[in-house]
């Protein structure tokens, strides 16, 4: 995995991925990272223009805004998850944060199997505010159990088709060791995470403790959304943070 690079305008550093998001952010010293978790997930454009106001607020520029976590209503096919991406970054051009090539805001976009919205939107954001004291903080883009950047998805699922036992402990050994590999890069590791998020539909509790246990990744405990990842056939998800200062909005 490539090393991470400094966005400037917005405080924090990146792990580079694909055009819709990258692998992870981590604020810069003298900065912390702030969630803002919405109860009820918002439009994208009542969410871009909620973001717009709460970095507005704060006294903070757009290139702050370093990660999100979206809901959509049902998995995409390749075509239209690519549709969507170009969707969604269209906004991070407007607003500087996406020059064509190199997307600094990380981000995971998963789908509800129960009351999922109509369209996709917002369920969560974060951004940068300055502190000097501050503890390092981080957030890691969800990943499901495929490599970024392949051209598809289908092609290179881990285990695919595979509910079984050994092939759900497949998907989530290798989207745990994703996890770690971003941390790494970052110069975070499970010790440092506050919060650790799981979706998927299927029974995981076998790997609550052999897998997800055993490395230290429920120390925080384990939020568990029963929701599935945004493509077809992908079927396990994980994103983790390491943030201090939370907040829900009521919209």
């Amino acid at each position: 995995m490539t090393k991470a690079q400094v966005y400037g305008p917005g405080n924090y550093r990146f792990v580079p991925g694909v055009f819709q998001y990258s692998a992870g952010v981590a604020a810069e010293p003298g900065f912390r990272i702030e969630r803002v978790r919405l109860m009820n997930v918002v439009t994208l454009a009542e969410g871009f223009r909620l973001i717009e106001t709460t970095l507005k607020e704060a006294g903070r520029p757009l290139s702050a805004f370093c990660a999100c976590e979206l809901r959509s209503p049902r998995p995409f096919d390749e075509a239209g998850f690519e549709a969507f991406n170009k969707e969604y970054v269209g906004t991070l051009a407007r607003w500087g944060l996406f020059d064509g090539k190199s997307n600094p805001v990380a981000r995971s976009n998963v789908c509800p199997e129960m009351d999922p919205p109509q369209e996709p939107g917002f369920y969560a954001f974060s951004y940068t505010v300055p502190d000097p004291s501050a503890a390092p903080s981080f957030v890691i883009a969800g990943s499901g159990e495929a490599p970024e950047g392949q051209g598809n998805y289908k092609d290179h699922i881990i285990s695919l088709g595979d509910l079984s036992p050994e092939g759900l402990r497949n998907k989530a050994r290798w989207v745990l060791d994703e996890m770690e590999n971003r941390m790494r890069v970052l110069g975070f590791g499970w010790s440092d995470v506050t919060a650790t998020q799981l979706y998927t539909v299927h029974n995981i509790y076998a790997l609550m403790s052999e897998e997800i246990g055993r490395r230290g990744a429920m120390r925080g405990g384990l939020t568990w959304h029963l929701n599935r990842p945004p493509v077809v056939a992908l079927e396990y998800e994980m994103d983790c943070r390491g943030v201090y200062v939370e907040r829900v909005l009521a919209v």
